[in-house]
C-alpha cells in the first residue's frame, strides 16, 4: 500500500492527515500511519474535534476531571483538544527533528469566532502556543482580512503558523506577504529564523463544488466541459504565485538569514464529486516543497491506487489560466465565488465551535459530581 504514498513523498509532497482524535492517539493507530503510510504531520480544526468528542467515550476520564473542578465550558474545550495536540505532537516529534523542524507538526486552531478581530486572534495565539508547549506545533490563523495583520504579528513573536482558509489567488499573496512581513520584524528584533516555520493552507475541492453547481445550472455543453477544472487551476497557479515570491530579490535576504519558504499546503483535498477520481486533488497538485492533507479516506486511497508520476504542477500554468477564463466566459466570477468560499469556511468553522461547546457542555453536566 505504501508504494504510491512513498512515491509522492519522494516527488517533495510532505503528507499530512487531516484527522485527530484521543482515540486515534491511544490506540498507536497515528504512530501505525507515520510508520507506514508516510505521514508526517497532522492538521486539525474545529470540524475535526467537534466529530472526535461526540463519538464514544475516549474524553470520558479527562471530562470528569474537568467537570470535578467546574471550569467553564469554553476552558475545558481547550484543555481537551491541546492536550491531543500535545500528545500528537510528543508522536510526531522524531520526525521534526529528523528533517529539521519541516515536518513532524501539529495544527490547532484559534477560536474561529475571533476570525474578524486582530487583536484577539494574536492574543489566542499566543496562549495557544504556551498551552501547547511543544516546538512543533502550528497556530492556525485564517486568511481573513482580519487575520493577515494577526499572521504577521504571530510570526514577528517567532510563533510557527498555519495560514487557513485561503481561496483567492490575490489573498494568498497578502498572506505570502504578511509571512515575509512579521520574518522581517522577527529579524529586527533579533530572531532566530531558521526555527520559525509557515504553511499556506489553499483549499481545493470547496471551489469546484462551489462552481460545478453554477455550472450545472447552466446545463450547457460548455459548461459540462468546464466541470471539474477550475480548483485544480486554481492551486496551480497559487503555485505559481508561490515561485515567483520566494523567487524574489525580497526573500532572497531573508533567505540569507536562514528563513524557512512558506510552503503551500493543499487543504480540502477528498473529492465531493463521484464522477472524478478520488485521488484527483493529490494526483493532479503534485509539486515539490509542498504539503498535502488528507482526511483518512483519500489518504488510504492514495495508498491504494494513487497515480503520482512527477510534478504535476510547473508548466501548466497557461492551461489553468484558460481554464479559469472559460469558467468567467459562462458568467462565473471567480471573485464572486472565492469570497463566498471564505464567508462560509469562517461560518462552518464557527457552527461547528458553538456544536463542540454545547456537546461539551453536555457531557460536563452528565459526569459533574453530585452535590453533597
Amino acid at each position: 500500500m505504501t508504494d504510491a504514498l512513498k512515491r509522492l513523498s519522494d516527488e517533495g509532497v510532505a503528507i499530512w492527515l487531516d484527522d485527530l482524535s484521543r482515540k486515534r492517539i491511544t490506540s498507536g493507530n497515528l504512530a501505525e500511519l507515520i510508520d507506514e503510510q508516510h505521514v508526517v504531520g497532522v492538521t486539525t480544526n474545529p470540524s475535526i474535534f467537534q466529530k472526535a468528542i461526540s463519538q464514544g467515550d475516549g474524553y470520558d476520564t479527562q471530562l470528569t476531571e474537568l467537570a470535578a473542578r467546574r471550569v467553564t465550558v469554553e476552558e475545558a474545550v481547550r484543555m481537551i483538544t491541546t492536550a491531543d495536540v500535545r500528545d500528537a505532537a510528543d508522536i510526531l516529534r522524531p520526525t521534526f527533528d529528523a528533517t529539521g523542524g519541516q515536518d513532524g507538526r501539529v495544527s490547532i486552531e484559534v477560536d474561529p469566532r475571533l476570525a474578524h478581530n486582530t487583536l484577539a486572534t494574536i492574543a489566542e495565539a499566543k496562549q495557544l502556543a504556551w498551552l501547547v508547549d511543544r516546538p512543533n506545533t502550528l497556530i492556525k490563523i485564517p486568511a481573513t482580512e482580519a487575520g493577515l495583520p494577526a499572521i504577521t504579528e504571530t510570526i514577528a513573536r517567532g510563533i510557527s503558523v498555519n495560514v487557513t482558509l485561503i481561496f483567492s489567488l490575490e489573498r494568498y499573496r497578502k498572506v505570502m506577504d504578511a509571512y515575509l512581513t512579521g520574518l522581517e520584524k522577527a529579524k529586527a528584533a533579533g530572531l532566530d529564523l531558521s526555527k520559525i516555520y509557515s504553511v499556506a493552507s489553499f483549499f481545493v475541492s470547496r471551489v469546484d463544488t462551489e462552481i460545478d453547481k453554477r455550472l450545472d445550472a447552466l446545463g450547457t455543453d460548455e459548461a459540462k466541459a468546464a466541470r471539474g477544472k477550475a480548483a485544480v487551476a486554481n492551486a496551480r497557479l497559487a503555485y505559481e504565485a508561490y515561485e515567483e515570491v520566494f523567487g524574489s530579490d525580497r526573500w532572497a535576504a531573508l533567505d540569507r538569514a536562514q528563513a524557512n519558504k512558506q510552503r503551500p499546503l493543499w487543504a480540502s483535498t477528498g473529492v465531493k464529486d463521484k464522477a472524478y477520481k478520488d485521488t484527483m486533488y493529490v494526483d493532479d497538485l503534485v509539486a515539490p516543497n509542498t504539503v498535502n492533507t488528507m482526511p483518512e479516506a483519500t489518504l488510504e486511497a492514495v495508498g491504494d491506487h494513487g497515480g503520482a508520476t512527477g510534478d504535476a504542477v510547473r508548466g501548466t500554468y497557461d492551461q489553468a489560466r484558460a481554464d479559469l477564463a472559460a469558467v468567467e466566459k459562462l458568467g462565473i466570477s471567480y471573485d464572486e465565488v472565492v469570497r463566498l468560499l471564505e464567508d462560509e469556511g469562517v461560518e462552518k468553522f464557527e457552527a461547528s465551535w458553538n456544536d463542540l461547546l454545547k456537546s461539551t457542555e453536555a457531557e460536563l453536566k452528565r459526569l459533574a459530581p453530585s452535590e453533597g
